[in-house]
């Protein structure tokens, strides 16, 4: 038997951001439930589950496209550190960050850059407090 297009999602969305996607799904529990379950269906059991690109490209084409709009803060936070779990480095990211300043502009590159840095110290304070001395 073959997993609905929900539990694939749901499977695919926590590989890729563990909790963190999980908790966006929940806050729109009481105001927008089909919205969520659009996430996770569409976004994550039909297109991150197609072959043809691993998780890593998927990310870095994901943050380029978050960058590019320029206004998408929150979520380009969680496919930053969505893209950190499923192994893109650092240095990637802020190359991806700076190619879009040529397409998308210096404002929009600005923002993804402030958004990565905070991103990544949150990442690094994370990574500390789960480190056992």
């Amino acid at each position: 038997m073959t997993a609905s297009r929900y539990e694939t999602g749901l499977a695919r969305l926590t590989e890729i951001d563990g909790t963190a996607g999980e908790k966006v799904i929940a806050a729109l529990a009481d105001i927008a439930p089909d919205l969520g379950r659009y996430v996770i269906e569409y976004g994550f059991g039909d297109v991150y589950s197609r072959p043809g690109l691993d998780l890593k490209s998927r990310e870095l084409a994901t943050v380029a496209a978050l960058t590019a709009l320029g206004h998408a803060q929150p979520q380009l936070a969680v496919h930053l550190h969505a893209a950190l779990n499923v192994g893109c480095t650092r240095e990637e990211l802020i190359e991806v960050i700076i190619q879009m300043s040529l397409y998308a502009g210096f404002p929009a590159a600005l923002n993804a850059m402030f958004t990565a840095k905070a991103v990544f110290q949150e990442h690094d304070q994370n990574r500390s407090q789960t480190t056992v001395p």
